[in-house]
This record gives C-alpha cells, structure tokens and sequence, in this order.
C-alpha cells in the first residue's frame, strides 16, 4: 500500500509555508492534516490571513 501523498502550501501574505505531513503541533493541528480539513476561520499562525490565502506549492 502506498503512503499518502501530502502537500505544502504557502501563504501569499508572508510566505509561511503549512506542510500536511507534519501538521502544525504547536499550534494544535496534528501532522497528517490536510488543509481542506482545517476549519474555513482556521488562520495563518504567522501573519493572521485567511486560509484561503494559502496556495499549493508545486514539487
């Protein structure tokens, strides 16, 4: 079986990048934890911009 194929995505407002694999412990989203599962008023830890400020990284 293979493993899941997580992504990154990068917040245009400041550059942060969340990264699906590892999740954001601090901040209390698990590693594994896709982007279209946080909450919709989920916001960037870095800069406060709205989830839908993050776009998907290309490899």
């Amino acid at each position: 079986m293979n493993a899941p194929v997580y992504r990154k995505w990068q917040c245009i407002a400041c550059g942060e990048i969340f990264d699906e694999a590892l999740g954001s412990p601090a901040d209390g989203i698990p590693p594994g934890t896709r982007l279209e599962d946080l909450p919709d008023d989920w916001l960037c830890p870095n800069c406060g911009a709205l989830k839908a400020s993050f776009i998907l990284m290309e490899d």
